[in-house]
């Protein structure tokens, strides 16, 4: 294990496939923006992806997770998950996802070797989800691949709930209830600052507890113990199935000091926090002929220089009037 200024080892790896999408969230990729996708040379193949993962291994890295933009819109992405399941040292491969081409890809993703998807939900109202995603959507199109996920095997499928005040925070009770009768796990996620363009306000935020206390006048839950360090949700369990949900409190109760996840991007650039304002190419060499050996130092390099700790020192900036030109949440990978 390698650790960084902070003495936070590299335990996870986020990984972009793309920035493009097919939804327009509001949290993410506002509509009426002039976007700039990369084009196909700009993007990592593969192979590329691949070996990154592996030399990551090298360092520490035991789990991934496959983002986007939209990851099920990268063609035939269940081939890489074919080859990230032969990676030596890799415990853990998962996916975040819309969920709207999920019930088309769901077989193909866990036959090769995909171990856990979580699904971005936003409303149970077609009115509220399609005005969150920007596009006429309806509710059931993304249920019905939650479901053929269920039916495909994986367990449990999880859900993210990202909760705006004035938006859908009056749901968050309902959203418990109906996904506590699948049986799916709920992450309810306050609403960050990711980026620059998702309107973001201090006055937007739902806070974890505020939506811990909405759930627990309904039912009796009680807290649950973090399995390792570095998970990002308090956990909490239902008293009468045991089922479990989560609160990820990235504003409210920052957790910067257990954080261990490295991202990178889909043209190649390795960040080290969500909110990160750069990133550090790693492409250039991989394409200039580096060896195995190199691309090991270099993000032994990267990691080991490591200090950002943004959540906890947001407030202060905010306070102070800083404005920080943040890398756009579609082109972060989540």
């Amino acid at each position: 294990m390698i650790k960084d200024t902070y003495g936070r080892e590299l335990h996870d790896l986020r990984v972009s496939v793309t920035d493009r999408c097919n939804f327009r969230c509001q949290f993410c990729m506002p509509e009426n923006q002039d976007y700039e996708f990369y084009s196909r040379s700009e993007i990592l193949t593969f192979e590329e992806i691949e070996r990154i993962v592996r030399v990551s291994t090298k360092l520490g890295v035991r789990k991934v997770r496959i983002t986007g933009g939209e990851p099920l819109v990268r063609k035939h992405i269940e081939n890489l998950i074919h080859l990230l399941s032969h990676v030596d040292g890799l415990h853990d491969i998962s996916m975040t996802t819309n969920g709207f081409l999920l019930s088309q890809k769901a077989k193909l993703l866990k036959d090769a070797g995909l171990k856990r998807i979580t699904v971005s939900f936003h409303s149970l109202k077609d009115e509220v989800f399609s005005k969150v995603v920007g596009k006429d959507v309806k509710v059931s199109d993304i249920l019905k691949g939650i479901e053929t996920a269920i039916d495909v095997g994986f367990h449990p499928v999880k859900v993210n709930v990202c909760v705006v005040r004035g938006l859908n925070d009056s749901e968050v009770l309902d959203i418990a209830k109906f996904f506590k009768s699948m049986g799916v796990v709920v992450r309810f996620i306050e609403f960050m600052d990711v980026g620059n363009i998702n309107g973001w306000s201090l006055e937007r935020v739902v806070s974890a507890k505020d939506i811990v206390n909405i759930i627990s006048k309904e039912f009796d839950i009680e807290p649950v113990e973090k399995s390792y360090r570095g998970e990002v949700a308090d956990r909490y369990r239902y008293k009468d199935d045991g089922l479990e949900f989560g609160v990820i409190s990235s504003i409210t109760q920052p957790f910067c000091g257990d954080c261990n996840r490295l991202r990178l991007t889909a043209d190649g650039k390795l960040l080290t926090c969500l909110f990160a304002t750069d990133g550090y190419d790693i492409k250039r060499l991989i394409r200039s002929g580096a060896s195995d050996e190199k691309l090991q130092e270099f993000i032994r390099g990267v990691w080991q220089s490591r200090k950002d700790r943004y959540s906890e020192e947001r407030l202060e900036k905010i306070r102070r009037g800083e404005i920080l030109r943040k890398v756009e949440m579609f082109k972060v990978g989540g």
